[in-house]
């Protein structure tokens, strides 16, 4: 099995009972997976996304991390942002305005 060459990873707020109800979910953010997958599949990115549970970082939420880069992006709140997180990954750098970690 070949892996990905990126693992996108989007904070949903899953919570252990199976509730939803996180910042990151009111943001919109269950909308993001198949809008990355879409962006990731034009531009011929090999990426793996994955939504997933609350991260704990809800004041900087939404939240995406994109491996193995280990880029931290908050505050993504838009198909924009992610357009832009997405343009610097394809120029092999991390997006430094939406960054909160590295």
């Amino acid at each position: 099995m070949k892996k990905p060459d990126y693992h996108i990873l989007v904070c949903n707020s899953f919570r252990m009972k199976g509730t939803i109800k996180g910042y990151c979910s009111q943001h919109g953010s269950a909308s993001f997976v198949p809008f990355i997958l879409d962006e990731c599949d034009d531009r011929g990115l090999d990426v793996a996304v994955t939504p997933t549970g609350c991260m704990n970082l809800c004041s900087q939420g939404p939240i995406i991390v994109i491996q193995p880069n280990n880029y931290w992006y908050g505050g993504i709140d838009s198909e924009d942002k992610i357009n832009e997180i997405l343009d610097a990954l394809e120029e092999g750098k991390p997006c430094e305005k939406y960054l909160i970690s590295k």
